[in-house]
């Protein structure tokens, strides 16, 4: 196994667990629901399955990029990437530990944009 295939598993995997954890704060009462953390966990999904998706079509991503440019990366390897909305996201131009969203409709932007991506990955067979 080459390293490159070790190290996009290895955000895969990342990638899933922060979703997993993203989703399970918001099965949560309405009031008990923490933004941060739904946001945080969002945010590096999103940036481990797109770096994941990025290493496994052998480009390594440099540690700068913001969720933006990887995602203008995947789009140049897989249109189906243009499908994942970051519109909402305003933190997606900025280093990914810089900022984060309070506000619901962000949050569950970002959410929204993690799944999709986890869900565009599963259909192609990079994980399951």
């Amino acid at each position: 196994m080459t390293m490159m295939k070790l190290r996009s598993d290895a955000f895969f995997k990342e990638g899933v667990k922060k979703l997993k954890q993203a989703n399970e704060e918001l099965f949560k009462p309405e009031e008990d629901i923490v933004a941060y953390s739904v946001c945080k966990n969002s945010q590096f999904s999103l940036d481990n399955l797109l770096r994941g998706f990025l290493l496994s079509n052998k480009i390594d991503p440099s540690q700068d990029d913001s969720i933006e440019s990887l995602l203008k990366k995947c789009i140049k390897i897989d249109a189906k990437f243009e499908k994942i909305d970051i519109g909402m996201i305003t933190c997606s131009g900025h280093k990914i530990d810089s900022r984060y969203c309070t506000g619901v409709k962000t949050v569950l932007a970002c959410f929204d944009a993690a799944d999709s991506v986890d869900t565009l990955l599963r259909k192609a067979k990079m994980y399951s």
